[in-house]
């Protein structure tokens, strides 16, 4: 309901404007549905059935971020989820949204959030109490 209340030309950047774009929305489908695998801008655009440079324009014009910012923010958004949950050890949440090594994730959460995963955990389970 709300993608049809809000026309596609009008809305925000933003998940709802790239979802109200029908060629977008399937490369947005299949990004949340597998995060973990290993994403190109091609393979991304070959869902949308859109060229790479045609799909990279609208992606990022009708999101606000390129297609991989996206998924980074998307996998980031995941793994602060699963680190907050504080069932799974980092290999497992590093696994799950397609890094190689926990250490490889923590580079890369750190540079996206701020702080360590570890820091990130801590931080949640003081807020907690």
């Amino acid at each position: 309901e709300a993608l049809r209340a809000s026309p596609e030309r009008d809305a925000p950047p933003g998940l709802m404007r790239g979802l109200a774009d029908t060629r977008l929305a399937e490369s947005l489908r299949a990004i949340h549905k597998e995060p973990s695998r290993a994403w190109t801008v091609e393979q991304l655009a070959n869902q949308a059935l859109l060229s790479r440079s045609a799909f990279f324009q609208r992606f990022t014009h009708a999101l606000g971020l390129p297609p991989m910012e996206y998924l980074l923010a998307w996998r980031m958004a995941i793994a602060k989820d699963l680190i907050a949950g504080g069932r799974l050890p980092m290999e497992q949440v590093a696994e799950r949204i397609g890094y190689s090594s926990a250490s490889t994730f923590s580079t890369a959460f750190r540079r996206h959030v701020g702080r360590s995963p570890r820091g990130y955990a801590r931080e949640r389970r003081s807020l907690q109490h």
